[in-house]
């Protein structure tokens, strides 16, 4: 099979970017279909506006409901008809609808994150759930965005919980493409990973433990420094490159299987419920318990979901562990691209495990919650 490495073609990030939103994007399109949620209109999406026509280009504003679905797709879809560029701005799912939106309209793609709180911005796939938000699949394009463009003062704006959640999801991307090569898995780039893939993986990793809990610290005071910075770009730009071209694995997949439970753990990010799926993963592949403790230690540094409860499953039935793990092991699934068969009990186990492992940690150090 053929090594693939995939990316944005262009990627800029810094401090009020946004503001020079018409000058990058007259670039790609002069007539924009622009797609934010309510919240983000007010944040950030009508200053965009507002810069695309001093920049010359039209626009169409459109307002997300909410839920990245096939029914939304076609429904930004025929308010943009006459569009040439798409333009989403916002969290994961508004910027994965927005790439599906341009995909069916066939024209140029800008993505502007709010938050560093997942790696989507920079794949050229979405994630698609069904109207009531359960996963139902990847879809993939011929080509990643045109552009992403990430300002540094929009994010430490937001919310600490959203760059915890982006770290927790960028953690992954090693732990995910080291079992992926491992198991010579498809990337989602369409072949296995480069070299590149597997340097970038690592190097989120690196930024994260070196700079994460600093760069929490200067999110909760809204101010942009180094560490931050070097943060946004591990959780958005090497994750993204790195999780695509370098493989996914048993984090998401578990991930994507407590979509098929209902109840308060929907209340968590997608990054919160990945960070338990990673410790579900490491479980998988038995690795050692001062490994584990590792990741456990650096989560609960940043407020992050460790033991079941966490994930407001403390009393989940062993028959509702049974549904996510068969969903987790479905077929096409990214668990079947690490080594060996992964059963759905094989799955349940690990659950139980990462939980146990976490609790006897927490007991061991002390913490309380």
């Amino acid at each position: 099979m053929e090594k693939v490495f995939t990316s944005p073609s262009r990627y800029v990030q810094g401090k009020d970017v946004l503001l020079k939103a018409g000058e990058y994007v007259k670039k790609i399109g002069d007539n924009a279909l622009v797609l934010a949620d309510d919240f983000v209109w007010d944040l950030a999406g009508n200053t965009v506006l507002d810069n695309l026509e001093n920049a010359g280009v039209k626009s169409t504003k459109v307002v997300f409901g909410g839920e990245a679905s096939t029914e939304e797709i076609q429904r930004i879809a025929g308010e943009g008809k006459d569009s040439n560029v798409v333009i989403g701005i916002g969290g994961g799912k508004t910027l994965d609808t927005a790439k599906a939106v341009a995909d069916e309209l066939q024209v140029g793609v800008v993505i502007m994150p709010t938050t560093a709180s997942t790696d989507a911005p920079t794949s050229g796939l979405s994630v698609i759930y069904s109207a009531e938000g359960t996963f139902e699949s990847y879809k993939f394009y011929d080509k990643n965005p045109d552009l992403v463009l990430v300002d540094t003062k929009i994010i430490a704006q937001a919310p600490p919980r959203f760059l915890a959640s982006g770290i927790a999801d960028a953690m992954a991307t090693w732990v995910e493409a080291r079992a992926s090569i491992e198991g010579r898995g498809t990337t989602m780039a369409g072949g296995q990973a480069t070299l590149a893939g597997q340097a970038i993986a690592q190097k989120a990793e690196e930024v994260l433990f070196e700079y994460g809990l600093l760069a929490y610290e200067s999110n909760k005071r809204k101010i942009v420094t180094p560490a931050l910075d070097a943060v946004i770009e591990a959780n958005t730009l090497l994750s993204g490159l790195g999780f695509e071209s370098g493989g996914l694995a048993g984090a998401h997949a578990i991930h994507n299987g407590f979509t098929a439970l209902h109840g308060d753990i929907h209340s968590l990010t997608h990054g919160e419920k990945v960070a338990f799926g990673t410790l579900v993963q490491l479980a998988l592949e038995d690795r050692t318990l001062d490994e584990i403790n590792t990741y456990v230690d650096f989560y609960l540094a940043l407020g992050l979901p460790v033991t079941l409860e966490d994930i407001k499953l403390k009393d989940v039935s062993d028959e509702d562990l049974q549904k996510v793990a068969e969903q987790a092991v479905q077929e096409g699934e990214s668990i079947h691209n690490m080594p060996g068969v992964v059963t759905a009990d094989q799955v349940v186990d690990a659950i139980k495990a990462a939980d146990a492992y976490s609790k006897a940690y927490k007991e061991t150090i002390g913490f309380e919650d």
